[in-house]
């Protein structure tokens, strides 16, 4: 742990690795934009002028492949899954806090200035139209990982005959038929050639970063299967060409989505998209799910779970609701609620703060909302200050998580409904199940309310 401190004074610039567009976003990719989501909303929080900067890779090995499947063009197949993809973060609440999204293909310009660089410095080398590094060069390769050369040939090695190093990787690949390609020119041992072809994968982000932030920035996030190679290799181009130390003051990785013991994946075939989830679950109980865990953790996705989290979520807005609409009184109060209500903003905030604690802080936002939900059955003596009060402060923390950001608590619950729900309440207590039932029935046909029962009792929602 340690304390943050951007490079310039007030001002933050962090950059996410995003979405390869040749399918549809799964639960996975969910889960790493929700939690930098949420340290991008808690960033800004605290005052920070923040710049969140997230790639989209639409020149890629996947996605051409992809396209020959399909009969189509590659950026064809790239705008079409990208525009999915806005969709779905549309509806994550994620894409709104995004400042800039960048293109791969908008930066080749970028690329072959850092390639060039990379090859007057003696990092790079060309194998006829490709042009590679060479890991052997930089000593500090292995800084992120930990992991020692020798140990890399076991991982994602690319085959090419003419390295100099298995571990080398492709700054720029030739040209093949029937794939997009770019023609730059490069200066190699005073000769200038022309290259036709495409990015590697890795120089694409630090072209990108460099061209929005310039050589050195704070905050660098993704999965922590990114680790190795693709960001211990963005390290050795960035540091190496621009001579820059570290390239990036703080990485953040977030821990990978499981289903039954294996990380959710396209190549494993095994994965749920973010749009079939979000046709059985409300994009909030999603986000509950997600921030349910510490960021870099690993979380287990099951259907039992997302139903536990929109219970969740059920709860905060039938408390906030009930407390909402009760009524105020006039003169000093005695109810301790801006005592509550001072203690929770600093432990929400405490927890936050703690390495973006948020399985502590959603644990805090749903224990204030008991205690709203106490004062509210109690018809506890308010004033309008204490309850404007509570409501702003827990209001601005659950929009950090991105829940309770729908109105529908601002509707009071039908006086008639109120006491349907207590009577239901009464006979489960007396084991009396088929008439409960009933009232559920009553309470869905009449008044479109649908009754939980959890672990904080009976729970109400619009339908």
């Amino acid at each position: 742990m340690e304390e943050f401190r951007p490079i310039e004074k007030g001002r933050v610039g962090m950059f996410v690795c995003g979405q390869t567009v040749y399918d549809d976003a799964h639960l996975g990719h969910a889960k790493n934009y929700i939690n930098f989501d949420i340290i991008a909303r808690w960033i800004r929080h605290l005052g920070y002028d923040l710049t969140y900067a997230q790639s989209i890779t639409d020149v890629d090995d996947k996605i051409i492949a992809r396209a020959a499947e399909k009969g189509m063009e590659p950026i064809e197949l790239a705008r079409e899954y990208e525009k999915r993809f806005f969709d779905d973060m549309q509806k994550l609440g994620v894409k709104e806090n995004v400042s800039r999204y960048l293109r791969s293909h908008d930066y080749i310009e970028n690329i072959k200035k850092q390639i060039q660089l990379l090859l007057d410095k003696g990092y790079a080398y060309p194998i006829e139209q490709d042009i590679y590094y060479d890991v052997s060069k930089f000593r500090d390769y292995t800084k992120l990982s930990g992991m020692k050369l020798d140990e890399l040939e076991k991982h994602r090695i690319e085959p090419k005959e003419g390295k100099r190093n298995p571990y080398d990787f492709a700054l720029w690949k030739g040209a093949k038929k029937g794939e997009p390609s770019w023609e730059i020119e490069l200066e190699i041992e005073g000769k200038k050639s022309n290259f036709a072809g495409r990015p590697g994968w890795h120089i694409e982000d630090t072209a990108m970063t460099w061209a929005v932030f310039g050589e050195q920035y704070d905050v660098h996030g993704g999965a922590k299967e990114l680790i190795f190679p693709h960001h211990t290799n963005e390290i050795a181009q960035a540091e190496a060409a621009f001579g820059k130390k570290p390239f990036v003051r703080y990485w953040i990785h977030s821990g990978v989505l499981t289903i039954k013991g294996q990380k959710m994946s396209k190549s494993l075939k095994n994965f749920i998209t973010i749009r079939d989830v979000l046709s059985k679950f409300d994009p909030e109980a999603l986000r509950v799910f997600v921030a349910s865990t510490q960021y870099s953790n690993e979380i287990s996705y099951d259907e039992n779970l997302m139903k536990e989290a929109e219970k969740k979520m059920h709860y905060l807005y039938s408390s906030i609701s009930a407390f909402y609409n009760l009524k105020t009184t006039a003169g000093k109060s005695k109810s301790g609620m801006d005592a509550i209500i001072a203690k929770f903003g600093k432990d929400f905030e405490n927890a936050m703060n703690d390495n973006f604690n948020t399985p502590l802080a959603l644990s805090k936002l749903i224990e204030v909302a008991g205690y709203l939900r106490a004062a509210a059955e109690m018809s506890a003596s308010i004033t309008k200050e204490e309850k404007d009060n509570a409501m702003e402060v827990v209001k601005e923390c659950s929009g950090i998580l991105g829940v309770l950001g729908k109105e529908t608590y601002k509707s009071a619950l039908p006086e008639e409904a109120e006491k349907l729900i207590k009577e239901r309440d009464r006979l489960r207590k007396e084991k009396k199940f088929k008439e409960a039932d009933a009232i559920r029935e009553r309470l869905k046909n009449e008044f479109r309310i649908g009754i939980d029962d959890s672990d904080f009792g009976t729970i109400w929602h619009y339908i």
